[in-house]
């Protein structure tokens, strides 16, 4: 019999092992090896990549890619659901955030929310019979220039609601139509102080936007920039968005017009915050997020499988 190295030999003994479903005492009693020599040909299979094993497990995440993620990112936590086409992936981070969520929060915390179809989901799925003595606050003003999305306001209270505690609300949109608007609501102590006790939260999950793809682009749109304002702040470069501020490729905040005329904490506060959690799904997504993971405002990422593919094999480049 060949030496463990032969390629013939390890793809052979792999595929009776595993597709098989041979025990490695019956491979060896197959093939006239001893057992101990299978198992080092199978280890062997698995060190040179013939053998690609991945663990699956039941909730639908991808154990392995969440391994990849935290280990390239630096991450804190990661959490990757395995899911298509979007909406079904969308169903599946919905749940698993929750989850996260109430295994991670405790008693006199402040939680902090964006806005988004996956804060939504994730939302959605908070189902418990205990109450929580934390605070939960919004991160960024209603959005109602975007009617198709969920408001944070929204979010927050009913956040709040399942979770059996309190909230505040910010009664202010996100989008003004001038500089000016926005500094003048800044100066109501009672939107600076709902700011700012949000800029101060324990724990925060976010959104997490790409720049040009779906409510990202209709933050812009709604704007109404004019024709020299969008073309300023597309040289500015910008890859996706947190809380509609958005940010480059080095997750770096992006000042201008856009900047001015959004209410909401800024990225420099999320850096300040001790826990970021971001959600976003969909390989579209993965310029936006990786800006995001590069500019050190996220501490946690649940995505979906797509997502975090993508995300890999961009930073590889």
């Amino acid at each position: 019999m060949p030496a463990p190295r032969n390629r013939d030999v390890l793809v052979k003994v792999a595929r009776m092992y595993y597709e098989d479903n041979l025990s490695q005492q019956q491979v060896a009693e197959e093939l006239g090896l001893s057992r101990a020599n299978v198992s080092r040909i199978l280890a062997s299979a698995r060190e040179q990549g013939i053998v690609d094993i991945r663990i699956h497990d039941p909730s639908g995440r991808d154990t392995t890619l969440e391994g990849e993620i935290q280990s390239a990112f630096g991450l804190a936590d990661c959490r990757v659901v395995s899911g298509r086409p979007y909406e079904a992936a969308l169903r599946q981070v919905g749940p698993v955030a929750a989850e996260w969520l109430l295994d991670s929060l405790r008693a006199e915390q402040r939680v902090s929310l964006s806005w988004g179809r996956t804060l939504q989901a994730m939302v959605d799925a908070v189902d418990t019979d205990r109450t929580f003595p934390v605070e939960v606050l919004p991160l960024v003003g209603g959005l109602s220039s975007v009617t198709s999305e969920i408001t944070g306001e929204e979010l927050v209270r009913e956040l709040a609601t399942r979770l059996g505690t309190t909230f505040q609300r910010l009664h202010a949109p996100a989008l003004l139509e001038s500089a000016a608007a926005r500094t003048t609501l800044m100066a109501e102590p009672a939107i600076a102080s709902v700011l700012q006790a949000a800029a101060h939260s324990s724990l925060s999950f976010v959104g997490l936007g790409a720049y040009g793809v779906g409510s990202s682009a209709a933050v812009i749109d709604a704007l109404r920039l004019t024709p020299t304002q969008r073309a300023r702040f597309v040289r500015a470069n910008p890859v996706g968005d947190v809380c509609a501020r958005f940010f480059d490729a080095d997750g770096q905040e992006i000042h201008g017009e856009v900047h001015d005329r959004v209410l909401a904490v800024s990225i420099a506060d999320l850096r300040a915050i001790a826990t970021v959690v971001g959600l976003a799904v969909g390989e579209e997504k993965a310029r936006g997020v990786l800006g995001a993971l590069r500019g050190g405002f996220l501490n946690v990422l649940i995505c979906d499988d797509a997502l975090a593919k993508a995300l890999l094999a961009l930073a590889e480049r």
